[in-house]
This record gives C-alpha cells, sequence and structure tokens, in this order.
C-alpha cells in the first residue's frame, strides 16, 4: 500500500482518508467533517463534449493529494476523482485505465511553467498521464518499461522524477516525458520522491529501507544514503521552507532530519499502527501523521520547538 493518504493545507487544516470518506479535520475548532464520500454512485458535475468522464461507485482509495483548494484521489481499480473543495458535488471521476492491474499508486498536482494547474496521475499499467484542470482533458500519456509507484515534479515544472517497480529512478522532462536521467544505486523497488524547495535535491525512497539524495546537476551517484529502521521508505516530505525532510516507514516510525546539517542530525519519532500519510503545514510549524491502524486510527500532530524539534500534540 502507497502511503499518501494525509495533507495538511494549513496548520489547522487536514485532509485524511477514513474509510470510504475524505475528511478534514480542523484542529482549532477539534472537529472533522466528511468532504467527499466515495461509497455511494459518484457523478461528474462536469460535462462537455469528448470528456471521458464516467460515474464510479464504491471506489477503495490508494493515494491523495490536495492543493490550492483542489482535491485529487486516486482508486485501486485505476479510478482518478478531482474535486474543488468550495464547490459541491465532483467535478471529474473517470477510470483512467481499463487495464486488469490497474492502481492509480500517485496523483501530483503542479503548475505548468504557464501557471496552468495539472494533475499527473502514476499507474501501475507503467503510464503516466497529465490531465489539465481547466478542463479535465488528458494533455499527455508517458509510457515506461514498469509500474510506475511515484512521480513528482520538480519546484519549477520542468523536470519529474518517476519511480515505480525498478532498481533506477528516472528523471524525465516533464513537457515530453523523456527521460534524461537515470538514478542508480536503490537496490529494490521505489515508493517514493520529494524534490527540495531549490529545487536542486532531489530525495528517493525505496523498499532496500534506504531515502537517497541525488544531486540534480550532477546525478552520477547519489550524495547521501539515509537509512530507515525496519521497513521500506514509503513517504517523504520536504517542509516548504527546505529546512527539514520527513521521511515514514510503513508502520511505526517517522525520520525528521535537519537539512542544514547535511542531513546528518535528526530525530526519530517512534508510534504505534500502519502509517497513512505524512505532511508538514505550510508554515513549517507542525507536522502531522496518519495513522491507519482500524482500531487506533488518528491524527498526530508534532509541534514544532524553538530548538527546531518537532513534539508531539496528541488530538
Amino acid at each position: 500500500m502507497l502511503r499518501n493518504l494525509l495533507w495538511a493545507t494549513s496548520k489547522h487544516d487536514v485532509y485524511l482518508m477514513q474509510n470510504f470518506s475524505v475528511m478534514h479535520w480542523s484542529s482549532l475548532l477539534r472537529r472533522g467533517k466528511e468532504v467527499l464520500n466515495v461509497s455511494k454512485p459518484i457523478l461528474p458535475t462536469e460535462k462537455r463534449p469528448g470528456l471521458l468522464a464516467q460515474p464510479l461507485s464504491r471506489v477503495q482509495i490508494s493515494t491523495m493529494a490536495v492543493k490550492e483548494n483542489l482535491l485529487v484521489a486516486g482508486g485501486f481499480q485505476g479510478e482518478l476523482i478531482c474535486k474543488h473543495i468550495n464547490q459541491p458535488g465532483v467535478a471529474f471521476c473517470s477510470k483512467v485505465t481499463t487495464d486488469d492491474n490497474a492502481i492509480t499508486n500517485a496523483v501530483d498536482i503542479f503548475q505548468s511553467p504557464t501557471g496552468s494547474m495539472r494533475v499527473m496521475a502514476a499507474n501501475n499499467d507503467a503510464q503516466v498521464r497529465v490531465f489539465d484542470v481547466q478542463n479535465f482533458s488528458c494533455l499527455n500519456q508517458f509510457s515506461f518499461d514498469w509500474s510506475v509507484n511515484n512521480t513528482s515534479v520538480s519546484p519549477d515544472s520542468k523536470l519529474v522524477a518517476v519511480l515505480g517497480d525498478s532498481a533506477d529512478c528516472l528523471i524525465a522532462d516533464a513537457q515530453s516525458g523523456k527521460a534524461i536521467g537515470n538514478l542508480k544505486g536503490h537496490l529494490d523497488y521505489s515508493f517514493s520522491s520529494a524534490w527540495h524547495p531549490n529545487g536542486q535535491i532531489l530525495a528517493t525512497g525505496n523498499q532496500d529501507t534506504t531515502c537517497r539524495l541525488w544531486d540534480i546537476r550532477n546525478l552520477s551517484e547519489s550524495l547521501t544514503v539515509l537509512k530507515g529502521r525496519m521497513g521500506a521508505i514509503r513517504a517523504i516530505k520536504f517542509s516548504s521552507d527546505g529546512r527539514f525532510m520527513a521521511m515514514a516507514e510503513p508502520a511505526d516510525f517517522v525520520h525528521i532530519m535537519d537539512t542544514q546539517s547535511g542531513y546528518i542530525k535528526g530525530q526519530e519519532i517512534d508510534l504505534f499502527g500502519e502509517i497513512a500519510g505524512i505532511s508538514f503545514s505550510p508554515d513549517t510549524e507542525a507536522l502531522f501523521v496518519g495513522i491507519a491502524d482500524r482500531t487506533y486510527g488518528s491524527v498526530l500532530e508534532f509541534n514544532k520547538r524553538h530548538h527546531n524539534q518537532y513534539l508531539e500534540a496528541v488530538f
């Protein structure tokens, strides 16, 4: 299971998956409300000629992303759902592939170099698809040699990291999908990636229990190898100021690294349960961790202390 089921859009606003619902949790009001229910049939509100929208029902959500009032979710049967948070209903939904092994592994919301919002979906059918948020048309489809588990677009929107069922990770041109760099060093399949806000460092997380850091100016070898405790590195996030990088294992451990120390100083958060996702608040004051355990399902908030440690504030 690829774990990206929690997103913080502010210090007080967290979106997370619970059963068949996407919930909005307000840490200020200490209460949650349902934003999207995918157990019932979903009918897209956007209708126009040539739009390949279709009704969906009982979607099992595999991954999600939230950015600038747009919620995008992917499903285990290749579904893609796009909803404007401030508008009722679902703007667009469809199955992007009918392939038997079609799980939508990752979705990324990004701005094109011209400033338009785009959605990138990575699927087990070895395809990456790019959608325009304005009219939800599929602008591009890139094919790879292996199932794509994760993509992340660079801060300047020119490059995209493409990772999946291969020990190699690719850097591709975000417009053409053409590979321009091959990152060699991991020993197993890759699951996660994130760009430092400066656009020069890429972090990749792998089944081999390591996160590797790459300098985009010299891709011949990784700068650093950061080791997890037990499991694969399933999620990686940088704080918006670039000061911290958090990486999550499938269960029990989240590691926070201080980038200014050259990723040497760090903090290990030892918790209990399967990790559903990690997200820094945009102001970097909080780190949210989702716990997916059926019995202990919860959101943990860790607030930054001014000597740069994140401390737990339990809801």
